[in-house]
Protein backbone atom coordinates (compact mmCIF):
# COMPACT_ATOMS: atom_id res chain seq x y z
CA UNK A 1 0.00 0.00 0.00
CA UNK A 2 1.34 3.56 -0.81
CA UNK A 3 2.58 5.26 2.29
CA UNK A 4 1.39 8.96 3.05
CA UNK A 5 3.86 9.41 5.74
CA UNK A 6 6.62 11.91 5.37
CA UNK A 7 10.42 10.51 6.20
CA UNK A 8 11.67 11.63 9.71
CA UNK A 9 15.44 12.07 8.50
CA UNK A 10 16.75 13.09 5.48
CA UNK A 11 19.81 11.58 4.36
CA UNK A 12 22.82 13.73 2.81
CA UNK A 13 25.84 12.10 1.01
CA UNK A 14 28.51 14.19 -0.23
CA UNK A 15 29.44 12.13 -3.50
CA UNK A 16 32.58 13.83 -3.40
CA UNK A 17 33.41 12.65 -0.23
CA UNK A 18 32.09 9.30 -0.67
CA UNK A 19 34.25 5.87 -1.67
CA UNK A 20 31.58 3.78 -2.05
CA UNK A 21 33.49 1.46 0.95
CA UNK A 22 29.32 0.46 1.32
CA UNK A 23 30.54 0.38 5.45
CA UNK A 24 26.75 2.58 6.19
CA UNK A 25 24.89 -0.39 4.02
CA UNK A 26 26.24 -3.00 6.34
CA UNK A 27 26.00 -0.46 9.45
CA UNK A 28 22.00 0.00 8.96
CA UNK A 29 19.86 -2.82 10.11
CA UNK A 30 16.94 -0.89 8.80
CA UNK A 31 18.52 -0.84 5.10
CA UNK A 32 18.63 2.59 4.49
CA UNK A 33 21.25 2.36 2.29
CA UNK A 34 21.91 0.64 -1.02
CA UNK A 35 24.65 0.57 -3.29
CA UNK A 36 24.15 0.71 -7.35
CA UNK A 37 27.25 -2.10 -8.42
CA UNK A 38 25.67 -0.56 -12.33
CA UNK A 39 25.62 3.38 -11.85
CA UNK A 40 28.95 2.75 -9.40
CA UNK A 41 26.66 5.38 -6.46
CA UNK A 42 25.29 4.76 -3.05
CA UNK A 43 21.42 5.19 -2.41
CA UNK A 44 19.69 6.14 0.78
CA UNK A 45 15.63 5.05 1.28
CA UNK A 46 15.34 8.05 3.67
CA UNK A 47 11.51 6.68 5.18
CA UNK A 48 13.46 3.73 6.40
CA UNK A 49 16.15 6.13 8.34
CA UNK A 50 15.30 6.34 12.40
CA UNK A 51 18.43 8.83 12.75
CA UNK A 52 20.58 6.69 14.90
CA UNK A 53 23.51 8.50 13.62
CA UNK A 54 25.75 5.13 13.32
CA UNK A 55 26.26 5.61 9.48
CA UNK A 56 27.26 9.47 10.25
CA UNK A 57 29.12 8.37 12.76
CA UNK A 58 31.06 5.33 11.37
CA UNK A 59 31.69 7.06 7.68
CA UNK A 60 35.41 6.77 7.55
CA UNK A 61 35.41 10.10 5.26
CA UNK A 62 32.48 11.97 6.85
CA UNK A 63 30.68 11.87 3.57
CA UNK A 64 27.18 11.57 5.55
CA UNK A 65 24.46 13.85 7.61
CA UNK A 66 21.53 12.68 8.94
CA UNK A 67 18.90 15.61 10.24
CA UNK A 68 15.51 15.98 10.59
CA UNK A 69 13.41 16.02 7.56
CA UNK A 70 12.70 20.20 6.51
CA UNK A 71 9.15 19.12 4.96
CA UNK A 72 6.17 20.31 7.28
CA UNK A 73 2.48 20.37 6.83
CA UNK A 74 0.72 23.53 6.81
CA UNK A 75 1.37 25.05 10.50
CA UNK A 76 -1.66 24.05 13.08
CA UNK A 77 -1.13 24.59 16.93
CA UNK A 78 -3.49 21.96 17.25
CA UNK A 79 -2.57 19.42 14.72
CA UNK A 80 0.69 19.37 14.74
CA UNK A 81 3.28 17.52 12.35
CA UNK A 82 3.51 14.47 15.07
CA UNK A 83 0.09 13.93 15.58
CA UNK A 84 -0.93 13.80 11.57
CA UNK A 85 1.86 11.24 11.36
CA UNK A 86 0.32 9.18 14.01
CA UNK A 87 -3.21 9.38 12.53
CA UNK A 88 -1.57 8.51 9.43
CA UNK A 89 0.20 5.37 10.77
CA UNK A 90 -2.69 4.33 12.32
CA UNK A 91 -4.87 4.36 8.97
CA UNK A 92 -2.35 2.60 7.27
CA UNK A 93 -1.89 -0.27 10.01
CA UNK A 94 -4.68 -0.16 11.75
CA UNK A 95 -2.48 -0.82 15.55
CA UNK A 96 -1.16 0.47 18.60
CA UNK A 97 1.55 3.38 17.43
CA UNK A 98 4.32 1.75 20.04
CA UNK A 99 7.68 3.51 20.94
CA UNK A 100 10.53 3.47 23.06
CA UNK A 101 12.58 5.53 25.13
CA UNK A 102 11.08 8.08 27.60
CA UNK A 103 8.52 10.72 27.16
CA UNK A 104 9.66 13.20 25.00
CA UNK A 105 6.56 15.95 25.52
CA UNK A 106 7.44 19.58 26.85
CA UNK A 107 5.68 18.61 30.16
CA UNK A 108 7.91 21.36 32.72
CA UNK A 109 10.93 19.59 33.94
CA UNK A 110 11.56 20.67 37.55
CA UNK A 111 14.74 20.09 38.23
CA UNK A 112 15.38 22.93 35.25
CA UNK A 113 13.20 25.44 38.20
CA UNK A 114 14.97 24.17 40.65
CA UNK A 115 18.73 25.90 42.13
CA UNK A 116 20.57 24.77 44.50
CA UNK A 117 22.32 26.66 48.14
CA UNK A 118 26.46 27.30 48.31
CA UNK A 119 27.74 28.25 51.38
CA UNK A 120 29.35 31.48 51.58
CA UNK A 121 30.84 33.64 54.00
CA UNK A 122 28.80 31.91 57.29
CA UNK A 123 29.33 28.78 56.52
CA UNK A 124 32.25 27.81 54.77
CA UNK A 125 32.20 25.50 51.87
CA UNK A 126 34.46 22.52 51.56
CA UNK A 127 37.38 21.57 48.94
CA UNK A 128 36.28 18.15 47.95
CA UNK A 129 39.78 17.28 46.91
CA UNK A 130 41.10 18.10 50.20
CA UNK A 131 38.88 16.60 52.91
CA UNK A 132 36.55 13.57 52.86
CA UNK A 133 33.20 13.52 51.07
CA UNK A 134 30.89 10.65 52.13
CA UNK A 135 28.67 9.68 49.13
CA UNK A 136 28.52 5.85 50.65
CA UNK A 137 24.26 4.91 51.09
CA UNK A 138 22.23 2.08 53.03
CA UNK A 139 18.98 1.10 51.43
CA UNK A 140 16.80 -0.70 53.81
CA UNK A 141 14.94 -0.24 56.56
CA UNK A 142 16.57 1.99 59.98
CA UNK A 143 15.33 1.35 63.47
CA UNK A 144 13.85 3.91 65.85
CA UNK A 145 16.00 4.08 67.43
CA UNK A 146 19.16 2.92 67.97
CA UNK A 147 20.44 1.13 71.74
CA UNK A 148 23.96 0.59 72.12
CA UNK A 149 25.86 -1.97 75.00
CA UNK A 150 28.99 -1.69 76.90
CA UNK A 151 30.50 -4.23 77.86
CA UNK A 152 32.37 -3.24 81.05
CA UNK A 153 32.26 0.19 80.99
CA UNK A 154 34.61 0.18 78.06
CA UNK A 155 33.54 2.83 75.39
CA UNK A 156 35.89 1.48 73.03
CA UNK A 157 33.99 -2.19 73.48
CA UNK A 158 30.55 -1.20 72.20
CA UNK A 159 28.08 -3.75 71.01
CA UNK A 160 24.85 -2.19 68.62
CA UNK A 161 21.77 -4.02 71.51
CA UNK A 162 19.18 -3.30 68.83
CA UNK A 163 17.74 -5.32 66.41
CA UNK A 164 18.90 -4.00 62.21
CA UNK A 165 17.01 -4.86 59.40
CA UNK A 166 19.21 -5.85 56.27
CA UNK A 167 20.61 -2.96 54.57
CA UNK A 168 22.24 -2.54 51.46
CA UNK A 169 25.67 -0.23 51.02
CA UNK A 170 26.54 1.39 47.72
CA UNK A 171 29.36 3.48 47.40
CA UNK A 172 27.19 6.00 45.52
CA UNK A 173 23.44 7.28 45.38
CA UNK A 174 22.93 6.13 41.55
CA UNK A 175 21.75 2.38 41.05
CA UNK A 176 21.42 1.55 37.36
CA UNK A 177 17.57 0.94 37.01
CA UNK A 178 15.22 -2.21 35.69
CA UNK A 179 16.38 -3.19 31.93
CA UNK A 180 15.79 -7.04 31.54
CA UNK A 181 17.58 -9.36 29.74
CA UNK A 182 15.45 -9.84 26.73
CA UNK A 183 14.50 -6.26 25.94
CA UNK A 184 18.21 -5.71 26.15
CA UNK A 185 21.45 -7.76 24.50
CA UNK A 186 23.02 -10.17 26.75
CA UNK A 187 26.23 -7.49 25.99
CA UNK A 188 24.68 -4.42 27.18
CA UNK A 189 23.09 -6.07 30.26
CA UNK A 190 26.01 -7.70 31.13
CA UNK A 191 28.19 -4.27 30.99
CA UNK A 192 25.60 -3.36 33.83
CA UNK A 193 26.64 -5.96 35.37
CA UNK A 194 29.89 -5.73 35.27
CA UNK A 195 29.75 -1.91 35.71
CA UNK A 196 27.63 -1.58 39.55
CA UNK A 197 30.35 -4.63 40.47
CA UNK A 198 33.16 -2.54 40.02
CA UNK A 199 32.05 0.39 40.80
CA UNK A 200 30.18 -1.00 44.29
CA UNK A 201 26.62 -0.05 43.32
CA UNK A 202 23.76 -1.97 42.04
CA UNK A 203 22.06 -2.95 38.84
CA UNK A 204 18.01 -4.16 38.08
CA UNK A 205 17.91 -7.34 36.40
CA UNK A 206 13.74 -6.52 35.26
CA UNK A 207 11.60 -8.64 34.91
CA UNK A 208 13.68 -11.23 32.58
CA UNK A 209 15.79 -13.21 35.19
CA UNK A 210 19.31 -13.18 35.46
CA UNK A 211 21.55 -15.95 33.04
CA UNK A 212 22.95 -18.40 35.71
CA UNK A 213 26.08 -17.82 34.15
CA UNK A 214 26.16 -13.81 35.31
CA UNK A 215 24.43 -15.05 39.19
CA UNK A 216 27.89 -13.97 40.38
CA UNK A 217 26.99 -10.81 40.08
CA UNK A 218 24.05 -11.28 42.32
CA UNK A 219 25.79 -9.04 45.56
CA UNK A 220 24.94 -6.39 43.32
CA UNK A 221 21.46 -7.27 41.56
CA UNK A 222 18.22 -6.08 42.53
CA UNK A 223 16.21 -9.24 41.13
CA UNK A 224 13.20 -8.22 39.75
CA UNK A 225 9.63 -10.34 40.74
CA UNK A 226 7.07 -9.03 38.40
CA UNK A 227 3.60 -10.14 37.39
CA UNK A 228 5.32 -12.68 35.03
CA UNK A 229 7.04 -14.30 37.19
CA UNK A 230 10.13 -14.82 34.49
CA UNK A 231 13.03 -16.40 35.82
CA UNK A 232 12.20 -16.42 39.15
CA UNK A 233 13.26 -19.32 41.44
CA UNK A 234 14.95 -19.96 44.88
CA UNK A 235 18.66 -19.58 43.50
CA UNK A 236 17.64 -16.38 41.68
CA UNK A 237 16.01 -14.92 45.18
CA UNK A 238 19.09 -15.80 47.13
CA UNK A 239 21.86 -14.87 44.96
CA UNK A 240 20.60 -10.98 44.97
CA UNK A 241 21.28 -8.12 47.09
CA UNK A 242 17.80 -6.90 47.26
CA UNK A 243 14.48 -8.27 45.89
CA UNK A 244 11.78 -5.96 44.22
CA UNK A 245 8.27 -6.46 43.64
CA UNK A 246 7.49 -4.74 40.21
CA UNK A 247 3.80 -3.64 40.11
CA UNK A 248 4.14 -0.73 37.68
CA UNK A 249 6.76 1.55 35.43
CA UNK A 250 6.59 4.69 34.64
CA UNK A 251 6.48 4.71 31.05
CA UNK A 252 3.40 2.45 30.96
CA UNK A 253 1.67 2.41 34.29
CA UNK A 254 -1.23 -0.22 34.47
CA UNK A 255 0.01 -1.61 31.33
CA UNK A 256 1.64 -5.41 31.12
CA UNK A 257 4.40 -5.87 29.46
CA UNK A 258 5.28 -7.98 26.13
CA UNK A 259 8.10 -9.82 24.25
CA UNK A 260 7.85 -10.77 20.99
CA UNK A 261 8.57 -14.09 20.04
CA UNK A 262 10.99 -13.37 18.11
CA UNK A 263 13.01 -11.51 20.29
CA UNK A 264 12.65 -14.94 23.14
CA UNK A 265 15.65 -16.74 21.63
CA UNK A 266 17.05 -20.07 23.23
CA UNK A 267 19.23 -18.73 26.29
CA UNK A 268 16.36 -15.88 26.71
CA UNK A 269 14.20 -19.16 26.70
CA UNK A 270 16.35 -20.96 29.31
CA UNK A 271 16.78 -17.56 31.21
CA UNK A 272 13.00 -16.76 31.58
CA UNK A 273 12.21 -20.19 31.89
CA UNK A 274 9.68 -20.51 28.78
CA UNK A 275 9.12 -22.11 25.56
CA UNK A 276 11.72 -20.63 22.56
CA UNK A 277 10.10 -18.62 20.25
CA UNK A 278 6.90 -17.40 22.66
CA UNK A 279 5.86 -14.27 23.34
CA UNK A 280 6.72 -13.11 26.97
CA UNK A 281 3.59 -11.84 28.00
CA UNK A 282 3.30 -10.41 31.93
CA UNK A 283 -0.10 -9.72 32.64
CA UNK A 284 -0.97 -6.07 33.71
CA UNK A 285 -1.68 -6.14 37.44
CA UNK A 286 0.20 -9.05 39.85
CA UNK A 287 -2.71 -11.52 40.09
CA UNK A 288 -1.99 -12.02 43.63
CA UNK A 289 -2.34 -8.27 44.66
CA UNK A 290 -5.16 -6.94 45.28
CA UNK A 291 -5.34 -5.30 48.68
CA UNK A 292 -2.35 -3.86 50.62
CA UNK A 293 -2.71 -7.14 52.63
CA UNK A 294 -2.25 -9.55 49.54
CA UNK A 295 1.39 -7.05 48.86
CA UNK A 296 2.49 -8.03 52.32
CA UNK A 297 1.59 -11.69 52.23
CA UNK A 298 3.76 -11.80 48.77
CA UNK A 299 6.65 -9.24 50.86
CA UNK A 300 6.55 -11.64 53.74
CA UNK A 301 6.65 -14.92 51.31
CA UNK A 302 9.98 -13.49 49.59
CA UNK A 303 11.89 -12.38 53.06
CA UNK A 304 10.60 -16.00 53.96
CA UNK A 305 12.32 -17.57 51.26
CA UNK A 306 15.48 -15.63 51.53
CA UNK A 307 16.10 -15.69 55.40
CA UNK A 308 15.03 -12.47 55.77
CA UNK A 309 18.19 -11.45 54.84
CA UNK A 310 17.39 -9.33 51.99
CA UNK A 311 15.60 -5.88 51.87
CA UNK A 312 12.19 -6.13 49.80
CA UNK A 313 11.90 -3.39 47.59
CA UNK A 314 8.23 -2.41 45.80
CA UNK A 315 8.09 -0.45 42.60
CA UNK A 316 5.48 1.40 41.28
CA UNK A 317 4.49 4.32 38.78
CA UNK A 318 4.42 7.68 40.13
CA UNK A 319 0.32 8.37 39.89
CA UNK A 320 -2.51 10.94 41.55
CA UNK A 321 -2.55 9.35 44.79
CA UNK A 322 1.32 7.90 45.05
CA UNK A 323 1.48 9.32 48.44
CA UNK A 324 -1.12 7.35 50.23
CA UNK A 325 -0.22 4.03 48.11
CA UNK A 326 3.55 4.49 49.35
CA UNK A 327 2.37 4.86 52.82
CA UNK A 328 0.55 1.75 52.78
CA UNK A 329 3.86 -0.34 51.01
CA UNK A 330 5.86 0.59 54.02
CA UNK A 331 3.33 -0.80 56.55
CA UNK A 332 2.67 -3.80 54.82
CA UNK A 333 6.50 -4.18 55.43
CA UNK A 334 8.55 -2.80 52.29
CA UNK A 335 12.03 -1.96 53.15
CA UNK A 336 12.61 -0.31 50.12
CA UNK A 337 10.01 1.90 48.05
CA UNK A 338 10.58 2.37 44.33
CA UNK A 339 8.86 5.23 42.43
CA UNK A 340 9.16 5.80 38.55
CA UNK A 341 7.86 8.97 37.27
CA UNK A 342 6.02 10.26 34.03
CA UNK A 343 9.48 10.34 32.07
CA UNK A 344 10.84 7.54 32.76
CA UNK A 345 12.28 5.02 29.64
CA UNK A 346 11.18 1.71 28.17
CA UNK A 347 11.89 -0.63 25.47
CA UNK A 348 7.99 -0.84 24.40
CA UNK A 349 5.09 1.31 25.33
CA UNK A 350 2.23 2.40 23.48
CA UNK A 351 3.20 6.35 22.40
CA UNK A 352 -0.65 7.27 23.85
CA UNK A 353 0.46 5.83 27.54
CA UNK A 354 3.75 6.88 27.59
CA UNK A 355 2.98 10.67 27.00
CA UNK A 356 -0.20 10.58 29.35
CA UNK A 357 -0.23 8.67 31.66
CA UNK A 358 1.10 9.33 35.34
CA UNK A 359 3.10 12.44 37.04
CA UNK A 360 6.43 13.60 37.22
CA UNK A 361 8.71 12.12 39.77
CA UNK A 362 9.84 15.62 41.34
CA UNK A 363 6.23 15.99 42.15
CA UNK A 364 5.58 12.50 43.60
CA UNK A 365 8.78 12.52 45.57
CA UNK A 366 8.04 15.12 47.09
CA UNK A 367 4.68 14.02 47.97
CA UNK A 368 5.51 10.48 49.39
CA UNK A 369 8.63 11.97 51.66
CA UNK A 370 6.17 14.44 53.21
CA UNK A 371 3.46 11.89 53.82
CA UNK A 372 6.05 9.19 55.19
CA UNK A 373 7.61 11.81 57.67
CA UNK A 374 4.17 13.40 58.62
CA UNK A 375 3.03 9.87 59.67
CA UNK A 376 6.69 9.23 61.26
CA UNK A 377 7.25 6.03 59.10
CA UNK A 378 9.86 7.97 57.24
CA UNK A 379 12.78 5.51 58.50
CA UNK A 380 10.90 2.45 58.03
CA UNK A 381 12.02 2.63 54.15
CA UNK A 382 14.06 3.59 51.63
CA UNK A 383 13.35 5.70 48.49
CA UNK A 384 14.47 5.31 45.24
CA UNK A 385 13.25 6.79 42.72
CA UNK A 386 13.59 6.90 38.79
CA UNK A 387 12.02 8.80 35.19
CA UNK A 388 14.58 11.54 33.78
CA UNK A 389 17.33 11.76 35.55
CA UNK A 390 19.58 13.63 33.03
CA UNK A 391 22.76 14.39 34.84
CA UNK A 392 24.26 14.60 38.37
CA UNK A 393 22.39 18.19 39.51
CA UNK A 394 19.39 15.99 39.12
CA UNK A 395 20.47 13.79 41.56
CA UNK A 396 21.37 16.25 43.88
CA UNK A 397 17.93 17.83 43.96
CA UNK A 398 16.09 14.95 44.24
CA UNK A 399 18.36 13.41 47.55
CA UNK A 400 17.44 17.11 49.15
CA UNK A 401 13.86 16.57 48.15
CA UNK A 402 13.94 13.39 49.79
CA UNK A 403 15.26 10.29 48.14
CA UNK A 404 18.23 7.82 49.28
CA UNK A 405 18.74 7.25 45.49
CA UNK A 406 18.14 7.16 42.29
CA UNK A 407 17.74 4.70 39.40
CA UNK A 408 19.24 5.84 35.75
CA UNK A 409 18.15 3.82 32.75
CA UNK A 410 18.81 5.76 29.81
CA UNK A 411 22.11 8.03 31.13
CA UNK A 412 23.76 4.19 31.38
CA UNK A 413 22.34 3.51 27.38
CA UNK A 414 23.44 6.54 25.90
CA UNK A 415 27.11 6.10 27.54
CA UNK A 416 26.81 2.41 25.83
CA UNK A 417 26.44 4.34 22.50
CA UNK A 418 22.47 4.56 22.71
CA UNK A 419 21.18 7.97 20.64
CA UNK A 420 17.56 7.84 21.74
CA UNK A 421 16.01 7.04 18.21
CA UNK A 422 13.53 5.75 19.94
CA UNK A 423 13.01 2.06 17.95
CA UNK A 424 13.76 0.05 20.44
CA UNK A 425 10.96 -2.10 19.70
CA UNK A 426 11.87 -3.59 16.75
CA UNK A 427 14.85 -4.92 17.69
CA UNK A 428 17.15 -3.43 14.91
CA UNK A 429 19.18 -1.56 17.39
CA UNK A 430 22.24 -0.53 14.94
CA UNK A 431 24.64 0.22 18.43
CA UNK A 432 23.92 -3.49 19.65
CA UNK A 433 22.00 -2.70 22.73
CA UNK A 434 18.14 -2.79 22.23
CA UNK A 435 18.72 -6.72 19.72
CA UNK A 436 19.01 -9.66 20.22
CA UNK A 437 20.20 -10.66 16.70
CA UNK A 438 23.72 -11.58 16.86
CA UNK A 439 25.19 -10.04 13.79
CA UNK A 440 23.82 -6.34 15.66
CA UNK A 441 24.49 -7.51 19.62
CA UNK A 442 28.26 -8.11 18.86
CA UNK A 443 28.84 -4.43 18.04
CA UNK A 444 28.91 -3.97 21.85
CA UNK A 445 31.79 -5.42 23.78
CA UNK A 446 30.59 -5.55 27.56
CA UNK A 447 34.16 -4.52 29.05
CA UNK A 448 34.00 -1.45 26.85
CA UNK A 449 30.64 -0.77 27.65
CA UNK A 450 31.24 -1.30 31.29
CA UNK A 451 34.21 0.75 31.28
CA UNK A 452 31.91 3.69 29.97
CA UNK A 453 29.66 3.05 32.40
CA UNK A 454 32.25 3.59 35.31
CA UNK A 455 33.56 6.62 33.91
CA UNK A 456 29.67 7.64 33.93
CA UNK A 457 29.20 6.87 37.27
CA UNK A 458 32.45 8.33 38.66
CA UNK A 459 32.07 11.23 36.40
CA UNK A 460 28.73 11.76 38.21
CA UNK A 461 30.28 11.11 41.96
CA UNK A 462 32.82 13.56 41.47
CA UNK A 463 30.63 16.33 40.31
CA UNK A 464 28.23 15.48 43.43
CA UNK A 465 30.81 15.85 45.61
CA UNK A 466 31.59 19.25 44.12
CA UNK A 467 27.88 20.04 44.73
CA UNK A 468 28.34 19.36 48.48
CA UNK A 469 31.14 20.65 49.04
CA UNK A 470 29.94 23.93 47.83
CA UNK A 471 26.92 23.56 49.87
CA UNK A 472 29.64 22.77 53.03
CA UNK A 473 27.90 19.74 53.48
CA UNK A 474 30.43 16.67 53.67
CA UNK A 475 28.24 13.52 53.23
CA UNK A 476 25.81 12.70 51.41
CA UNK A 477 23.46 11.51 54.49
CA UNK A 478 23.33 15.53 55.20
CA UNK A 479 21.47 16.48 52.20
CA UNK A 480 18.82 13.87 52.13
CA UNK A 481 15.22 15.60 52.96
CA UNK A 482 17.13 19.40 53.54
CA UNK A 483 14.71 21.38 51.17
CA UNK A 484 16.11 24.64 52.80
CA UNK A 485 18.96 23.75 50.24
CA UNK A 486 16.45 24.03 47.27
CA UNK A 487 14.63 27.04 45.94
CA UNK A 488 12.39 27.32 43.04
CA UNK A 489 12.41 29.63 39.86
CA UNK A 490 9.79 30.43 37.99
CA UNK A 491 7.23 28.10 39.53
CA UNK A 492 3.55 28.53 40.60
CA UNK A 493 2.50 28.67 44.42
CA UNK A 494 0.82 25.44 44.10
CA UNK A 495 3.63 23.60 42.54
CA UNK A 496 6.13 25.31 45.13
CA UNK A 497 4.03 24.13 48.02
CA UNK A 498 3.70 20.59 46.57
CA UNK A 499 7.64 20.18 46.44
CA UNK A 500 8.00 21.98 49.88
CA UNK A 501 10.38 24.68 48.83
CA UNK A 502 10.62 28.43 49.30
CA UNK A 503 10.64 30.81 45.80
CA UNK A 504 14.30 31.89 45.35
CA UNK A 505 14.67 34.93 47.03
CA UNK A 506 12.77 33.97 50.39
Amino acid sequence: MFSHLLPEFIVERRDDRCIRCRACERQCSFEVHRYDEELDRMFSDEKRCVGCQRCAVLCPTGALIVRPHPGEYRRNANWTGERIQDLKKQAETGGVVLTGSGNDKPYRIYWDHIVLNASQVTNPSIDPLREPMELRTFLGRKPDVLELRFNGGDYEDVEIATELHPNVMIETPIVFSAMSYGALSYQAFKALAMAASEYGTLFNTGEGGLPRELRKYGKNAIVQCASGRFGVDPEYLNCAAVIEIKIGQGAKPGIGGHLPGEKVTLPISVTRMIPEGTDALSPAPQHDIYSIEDLSMLIYALKEATNYEKPVSVKIAAVHNVAAIASGMVRAGADIIAIDGLRGGTGAAPKIIRDNVGIPIELALAAVDRRLREEGIRNKCSILVAGGFRCSADVVKAIALGADAVYIGTPALVAMGCTLCQKCYTGKCNWGICTQDPYLSRRLNPEIGAKRLVNLLRAWSLEIKEMLGGMGINAIESLRGNRDHLRGVGLEDWELEVLGIKGAGE
